[in-house]
């Protein structure tokens, strides 16, 4: 499996594809979009203005199987992705903005390294390449804690098997829970 660091902006909408794929049955993302329709763009917009860092998992055939978003401490998103999120999310666009306020409530002021997103394709599932995006991920932040959020929890032992543990449990205004990790400076 190979592992880049995405930069192209033809491969970072391939990216927001993948993720849109990867978060299909997500609690947070149907809250936010239930009716799928601009959840690629939305993504897309994620990877190429709200987020440092994009990186994809190539399966032995040279096609993206998963993708991961990460913000090192202080990165502050590029506020001309905010024309992105209104065409991706139309009236939905101020559930995003509920959601970035109460994330950012939540979130560690301690600086940090942020992995925002990570997904596979459903295909790959199980193959090892979520635990190669976030290895790969890890070692970049050696020296830092890590946040994520998690919003299935059904992943939270996975996080666990790489040191983050829970901090919290909160909910989104009329939505689903959301689990707050915290991994300690390694």
């Amino acid at each position: 499996m190979d592992l880049a660091l995405v930069a192209d902006p033809a491969v970072i909408e391939l990216a927001g594809e993948v993720l849109a794929r990867a978060f299909h049955d997500d609690p947070v993302v149907r809250w936010l979009l239930p009716d799928d329709p601009g959840t690629a763009l939305m993504f897309t917009t994620l990877a190429r203005y709200s987020h440092a860092i994009t990186e994809a998992a190539y399966d032995a055939e040279g096609a993206m199987a998963g993708a991961a978003l990460w913000d090192p401490p202080g990165h502050q998103p590029d506020e001309a992705g905010l024309s992105g999120f209104v065409e991706a999310m139309g009236e939905r666009v101020s559930y995003g903005l509920v959601l970035e306020e109460t994330f950012a409530a939540h979130r560690p002021a301690e600086p940090h390294w942020y992995l925002a997103q990570i997904g596979t394709l459903p295909e790959v599932r199980g193959r090892g390449v979520g635990g190669a995006l976030l290895r790969t991920g890890l070692a970049r932040c050696t020296g830092l804690p890590v946040y994520l959020e998690c919003s299935k929890e059904s992943n939270v032992p996975l996080y666990e098997k790489y040191g983050f543990h829970v901090t919290e449990e909160f909910r989104l205004p009329d939505g689903p829970l959301v689990w707050g990790m915290w991994r300690a400076a390694s």
